[in-house]
């Protein structure tokens, strides 16, 4: 099954949690430092949090489509490069704590879009974990920290 994917960049991770558990009636799927993910069946969604500045507005961090198999990627590539629109594949990329085949496009406003499928997981040892300080770790969601990067990030991680 497809999803799509939403990832918001939020100032208290932990009231994020607490408010999108409570509207979605649903537990977090993954909990890492500075990260956190909902899988919600209904609507299909993949909500992700990633930990901003405190005191920052929440802003929408990058849009998705999840997909069951890095063949559903890579026919997404395709499509996408064949409808006229530059792409940047990442295969086997670790970010957000996943092991994970990406492709990468650029929306007309800037947003970045990506479609991608989890191969696996990195840093199952850090679930539940909330020491910001273990975000520095290869495999998390550091990669996923927005520097001045944020129209050159795309393509660079989640």
């Amino acid at each position: 099954m497809s999803r799509v994917q939403l990832a918001l960049r939020v100032a208290d991770l932990d009231a994020a949690i607490d408010f999108y558990s409570r509207l979605f009636d649903a537990v977090p799927a993954k909990r890492r430092p500075g990260y956190a993910n909902f899988a919600i069946t209904e609507p299909p969604l993949k909500l992700v949090l990633l930990e901003g500045e405190p005191g920052e507005t929440t802003r929408m961090d990058h849009l998705g489509v999840e997909v069951p198999t890095t063949e559903e990627v890579t026919a997404a590539t395709t499509r996408l490069a064949d409808a006229g629109l530059a792409t940047r594949v990442e295969d086997n990329t670790t970010c957000c704590y996943a092991v994970q085949d990406k492709v990468w496009v650029t929306g007309p406003g800037g947003e970045p879009w990506e479609v991608y499928t989890v191969t696996g997981d990195a840093r199952p040892d850090l679930e539940g974990k909330t020491e910001l300080a273990l975000s520095a770790v290869d495999g998390d969601g550091s990669c996923c920290r927005d520097g001045s990067e944020t129209d050159a990030r795309v393509g660079t991680c989640c």
